[in-house]
């Protein structure tokens, strides 16, 4: 039996494999950063039918320890196709055992999306109408952050925005970017026809491509977190937000979207800016309309359960959708994927996932068509 994590978005050490029964792991701290919450790794050599056990040791000193309950880690044979595998937290560790049908498994935290496949969802959005690389920003290592515009009106007045995977272990972001980009590809979409020619997209599909390919949970290779840096944002070690603050300044935001995942709640819920001091009556009237017609849209989302709403005036403004809300005076909102289920519509077999990503994506854009002359 061979482990390894040597690829896109890999992470694990290995303790002690002398015991197939129990593989005894650890996950790797994100680089100058002690968060550490996202695991990838490859076991090859297995024979089928035959039980293997791992435990991730370390994972009662993770970033988010109390998210374990009720978690199940993800596999795959192909890279493709991902199920969940029973998983119990128990003194400190997060075990997990299969009997394998095929001599190599992958085993990950979330459906990793991966470099490659960036590469080739940043090339199908070129082929929409209407679509452009409208600039490139780098991160610290060098790696492209495209902005896509999608633009098919010279007269359309609106700029809507949507970022995702700030947090590089929170690769549901990406599918869910796929996911919008999929549906701007259906040409009699009568929704997404009306939507542009009103608005343009703006569209930062990953916003820390270092982190998620070297495989941190929260940070990038400076160790900041972006989501924590919209108001000290720097070339030198946040060029991600920088970058995409520099273009929002020179082009306008009239709805702002933040896509992320979230450990511990087992629900699709949304962040708001009810915290900020220019939170006003027209902001909340547009965020109650905005969560409404997802519901009624039928998606995978709820309002029960999600995050205590911040006290008028004391928001985090550091953080990406009150700073931008607060700037541009627009409806900004965090949209929150679970790494676990969507409990209202539990699936045993995959949990949350890409697909179902995908899918919470295409529904947010019909929303967007649908509240575009309501945003100023």
């Amino acid at each position: 039996m061979q482990i390894s994590s040597d690829f896109d978005s890999g992470n694990i050490e290995i303790i002690d494999a002398s015991n197939p029964q129990r593989v005894v792991l650890a996950i790797r701290p994100d680089l100058n950063s002690a968060h550490f919450q996202w695991f990838h790794f490859k076991v090859d050599g297995l024979q089928p039918g035959q039980r293997y056990g791992f435990s991730l040791s370390n994972a009662g000193q993770s970033s988010y320890k109390d998210a374990w309950s009720g978690y199940h880690a993800v596999a795959s044979y192909d890279q493709r196709n991902w199920f969940r595998v029973p998983s119990r937290f128990a003194d400190g560790a997060l075990n997990f055992d299969i009997e394998p049908e095929h001599g190599q498994i992958w085993f990950a935290y979330f459906e990793p999306y991966s470099r490659e496949r960036h590469a080739q969802l940043i090339a199908d959005a070129q082929r929409l109408s209407g679509a452009e690389v409208f600039a490139c920003g780098k991160s610290i290592e060098g790696r492209d952050i495209e902005l896509l515009r999608i633009s098919r009106n010279p007269q359309a007045q609106r700029k809507i925005w949507l970022i995702a995977q700030q947090h590089p272990g929170e690769h549901m972001a990406e599918w869910f970017m796929q996911g919008v980009i999929e549906r701007l590809q259906q040409r009699d979409d009568a929704e997404v026809n009306a939507l542009l020619d009103k608005a343009d997209l703006y569209l930062v599909p990953n916003m820390n491509p270092d982190g998620a390919f070297r495989g941190h949970l929260r940070t990038n290779v400076a160790g900041r977190d972006l989501n924590r840096a919209w108001q000290s944002a720097s070339e030198a070690d946040s060029p991600e937000v920088y970058f995409v603050q520099q273009q929002m300044r020179a082009v306008g935001v009239d709805l702002f979207l933040d896509i992320h995942g979230d450990e511990e709640i087992p629900h699709v819920f949304t962040a708001g800016c009810e915290g900020n001091p220019g939170y006003s009556p027209r902001l909340a009237n547009l965020e109650q309309q905005f969560r409404q017609l997802l519901l009624d849209s039928g998606a995978e989302f709820q309002t029960t359960f999600g995050y205590a709403p911040d006290q008028f005036g004391q928001a985090n403004t550091t953080l990406a959708c009150n700073a931008v809300g607060l700037e541009f005076d627009c409806l900004a909102f965090t949209i929150e994927m679970p790494f676990k289920d969507h409990d209202d519509r539990p699936d045993p077999r995959t949990g949350w996932n890409g697909e179902r990503s995908m899918r919470l994506g295409k529904d947010v854009l019909g929303v967007a068509a649908a509240m575009v002359d309501a945003l100023r």
